[in-house]
C-alpha cells in the first residue's frame, strides 16, 4: 500500500515540519519560494508531501514544462539533425511532467525520513504523477512525457521496479570535484596539478590580469539586473538545446530568499560588467549555478576557465567537501579536476509505439556528447603512465 500524499501549489501551504525533513537546500522552503516567485515562464511547480498515518515521511518536487512557451530552444547548432530534434521535441514531447528539478543536476527530487519504505515511496509517486496528469489535462495541457530524473544507481532500482514500463536512461554526468583535506589554500591545489595543467592555470590567470571580480550585494544585483540577464541569455541562446529560460528577476529573488547561501560574482573589465558566475551553498557541498558572459571577452580573457578556478578557490577557502559543477562543458570541467558521476532517470511517453521504440527516439532528444576525460593531477597522470606500460 502506498503512502497518502498532498499536493501543494504554494510554499505557504507546506507543513511546519517540511524543512526538518529537507536536509537539502534545494528542497527547503526558501528555495521552493524562489521557484514559486521566479520559475521559468514555461514551468509550473507542485510540492508533494508524503504521509504515513498523518506523519510527514517524505517530501518531493514536481515540475511541469511546456516547450510551446519557449522563445528559443538554443541557436548554436543550426544543422538538419538539430532542426529535426527541435521539431520532434515540440510536436511529440513539448509537455513534460517530472519528479525532480530540471534546473539542477543531482538528486534533488525528494527527501525521505529514515522510516520511509522506498517501495511505498515509488508507488506513491506513481499515483502523484497520475493525479498531476489529470490536473494539467483539465487545463488543456495533455502531458506527452513523464520523467523521474537524476538518481544514483542504487536509488533508481526500486523506482524502476515500480515504473516497469518506463525507459531507463542516463545522459550527461554530473561533474563533481572532491576537495582534498590537504588543500587548505589554492596553492595546495596548484601543487597537486601535473605540469601541463599548472601551465593551463597560469596561462588562464595571466589572461585575466585586467579583470576585476567581486561578490555582488542584493542592491548591486538589482542595479545590474538587465545586464546580468543579457549575459545569461547570451550563453543560454548559444546552448545546443534549452528546455527553459530563467525569469529576469531570478537572481534577485535567489539573493532575497537564500541570502548568504547564494553567491553572485561579477566580472568587470574597465568598470563594465562582462560576466558573472553563481554558486549555492548546500551543506558541506557547494553547487555552481547559472552563469553568463560577453562572448567578445570569453576567449581573450579565458573567462569561463577563470570562473571555474575562482569557484574552486572559494570552495577550498571555505572548506567545502565537494564542488558540484553539474552538466555541460564536461571536458573543461574535467581539466580542473572534476570527475563524472553517472545519474539515471526514467521516462515514459504517452504514445505506446514511441515508448516501445524509445531507445531510438531518445537519441534525438538527448544526443550523446563526445568528450575526453582529463586527469590534471600528478597522481592520476602517474597511474595513467603505469597503465600504458
Amino acid at each position: 500500500m502506498s503512502y497518502t500524499y498532498t499536493l501543494y501549489k504554494t510554499v505557504a501551504e507546506l507543513p511546519e515540519e517540511w524543512d526538518l525533513l529537507a536536509g537539502n537546500i534545494f528542497l527547503s522552503r526558501n528555495y521552493l519560494s524562489v521557484l514559486e516567485q521566479s520559475a521559468p515562464l514555461n514551468m509550473a511547480c507542485r510540492f508533494i508531501g508524503l504521509f504515513d498515518q498523518g506523519q510527514l515521511i517524505g517530501i518531493a518536487l514536481a515540475q511541469f514544462l511546456d516547450a510551446h512557451q519557449l522563445t528559443s530552444f538554443g541557436e548554436r547548432d543550426q544543422c538538419f539533425k538539430t532542426e529535426i530534434r527541435k521539431f520532434l521535441f515540440k510536436k511529440l514531447s513539448a509537455r513534460v511532467l517530472l519528479i525532480g528539478n530540471n534546473m539542477l543536476t543531482g538528486q534533488n527530487a525528494f527527501a525521505l525520513s529514515e522510516k520511509a519504505d522506498m517501495d511505498k515511496v515509488a508507488e506513491s509517486l506513481k499515483e502523484v504523477l497520475k493525479d498531476l496528469q489529470k490536473e494539467f489535462k483539465a487545463q488543456g495541457k495533455k502531458i506527452h512525457i513523464t520523467v523521474l530524473k537524476d538518481f544514483s544507481k542504487s536509488t533508481i532500482k526500486p523506482l524502476a521496479q515500480e515504473f516497469r514500463k518506463s525507459y531507463q536512461f542516463s545522459v550527461q554526468p554530473n561533474m563533481v570535484l572532491s576537495i582534498e583535506e590537504s588543500w587548505k589554500e589554492e596553492q595546495h591545489y596548484l601543487d597537486a596539478l601535473s605540469k601541463k595543467y599548472r601551465d593551463q592555470y597560469k596561462r588562464a590567470r595571466k589572461k585575466a590580469a585586467g579583470l576585476e571580480s567581486r561578490e555582488l550585494s542584493l542592491a548591486e544585483i538589482i542595479h545590474f539586473e538587465e545586464r546580468i540577464y543579457a549575459l545569461y541569455f547570451q550563453v543560454a541562446k548559444n546552448a545546443p538545446f534549452n528546455t527553459f529560460l530563467l525569469a529576469k528577476n531570478h537572481f534577485r529573488v535567489l539573493k532575497e530568499m537564500l541570502q548568504d547561501k547564494f553567491l553572485l560574482y561579477g566580472y568587470f573589465f574597465k568598470d563594465q560588467l562582462i560576466g558573472f558566475s553563481t554558486m549555492i551553498q548546500n551543506g558541506d557541498a557547494i553547487d555552481t549555478y547559472f552563469l553568463g558572459y560577453d562572448e567578445a571577452f570569453q576567449k581573450e580573457q579565458m573567462l569561463y576557465l577563470n570562473m571555474l578556478y575562482d569557484m574552486l578557490a572559494y570552495a577550498i577557502k571555505h572548506e567545502f567537501k565537494e564542488l558540484i559543477f553539474g552538466r555541460t562543458a564536461l571536458e573543461i570541467k574535467s581539466s580542473v579536476g572534476a570527475k563524472p558521476v553517472k545519474m539515471y532517470g526514467l521516462l515514459t511517453h504517452r504514445n505506446a509505439l514511441l515508448q516501445k521504440n524509445m531507445h531510438c527516439f531518445f537519441d534525438y532528444l538527448e544526443p550523446e556528447v563526445d568528450w575526453k576525460e582529463r586527469n590534471p593531477f600528478k597522481e592520476a597522470a602517474s597511474v595513467a603512465a603505469l597503465q600504458m606500460q
